[in-house]
């Protein structure tokens, strides 16, 4: 197996992160500075940053509905860490994230291999939120959504122009929308271009997998089916 491969499957960080690590020749095989293109064995001794990596062949896929609060880090140094909050017996780590102040779906996993797959923006996958604002919402608001916002993205360190998307008013106050982009804040920010505010925000769904009637603050394994479609 890979060497990044083998670190990501431990759950140790995402594959990604593994080549870094590798890169930056913080990776030990049997005491030896592991080269870039490296392969190893079950029994190949494997340090990362002067952490022993234990390779687990049970992996592990979990949905979280996380609660307002809970912060999406795997740092124990971090108060209110989802991984202290879950607390699950063996090592895994999350999905990319939500805000602090966001709820809603989240996946936990101990398998690397699937970060860059639900990750990449050129994947397109698409991620639906339920929407709370603080004024009524009007036909324009909801047509200037779904047409694209220009909104500021601190990685450019400018402005960048949402993808058109779908939006469905619920109620005054609520709608839904579909992303198949992840840029920080883009809710928050997409609503604050029009003067609202969003005062709760829930994500309900990825991809294929929905959050359905879990409760808040509950987690569950994925089926067979979730764990299958993710690898598509």
């Amino acid at each position: 197996m890979r060497l990044n491969q083998y670190i990501s499957s431990s759950g140790f960080c995402s594959r990604r992160q593994a080549e870094r690590f590798i890169t930056a020749e913080k990776v030990l095989v049997n005491g030896e500075i592991a080269p870039h293109v490296c392969f190893v064995e079950d029994h190949d001794l494997v340090v990362v940053d002067g952490h022993k990596i234990k390779h687990s062949f049970n992996k592990v896929y979990m949905i979280l509905n996380k609660p307002s609060g809970i912060i999406c880090t795997a740092s124990p140094d971090v108060v209110d860490n989802i991984i202290d909050f879950v607390s699950y017996p063996e090592r895994i780590f999350p999905v990319g994230r939500l805000d602090k102040e966001t709820e809603g779906l989240i996946v936990l996993t101990n398998d690397g291999s699937i970060v860059n797959e639900l990750m990449k923006e050129e994947n397109n996958h698409e991620k639906e939120y339920i929407v709370t604002v603080d004024k009524k919402i009007t036909d324009s608001f909801i047509e200037d959504l779904s047409n694209g916002v220009e909104i500021y993205n601190p990685r450019k360190k400018g402005t960048t122009r949402t993808n058109a998307c779908a939006v469905v008013q619920m109620d005054d106050y609520t709608f839904r929308i579909t992303l198949s982009q992840g840029l920080n804040r883009q809710i928050r920010r997409m609503c604050r271009r029009f003067q609202y505010t969003v005062t709760h925000l829930k994500r309900i769904r990825i991809k294929h997998i929905h959050l359905g009637s879990l409760e808040s603050g509950h987690w569950r394994f994925l089926t067979k089916e979730e764990i299958a479609g993710l690898h598509r």
